[in-house]
């Protein structure tokens, strides 16, 4: 795997949670239960990935894990919680996808 530039790696910091979910998960479905508290903009994905489930937070770039209680942003910070991997292996996949 070639280097990434700095060019790609903003635009993957940037790249709406939602976006990296419908190009690597299994399964999402939205929860339309959910009403956001905190910013208008939130919305709560249940999330089949990597042979496991998921209940998201996402929020444009961020994500929050609501049952391990942690999150981040962007891309490559989604792509290795869900896959357990690491940066290298997460920017590979994410190229793989055309990410």
């Amino acid at each position: 795997m070639g280097a990434v530039d700095n060019e790609t790696l903003k635009r993957w910091r940037d790249l709406d949670a939602i976006v990296v979910l419908n190009a690597l998960a299994d399964h999402i479905k939205p929860d339309r239960t959910f009403r956001p508290t905190a910013s208008h903009l939130s919305s709560r994905w249940n999330v089949h990935a990597a042979g496991r489930d998921w209940e998201l937070l996402c929020t444009g770039p961020k994500f929050w894990d609501t049952r391990a209680e942690c999150g981040g942003g962007g891309a490559v910070d989604l792509v290795m919680h869900l896959h357990r991997l690491t940066f290298k292996a997460a920017v590979s996949l994410l190229k793989e996808k055309g990410l």
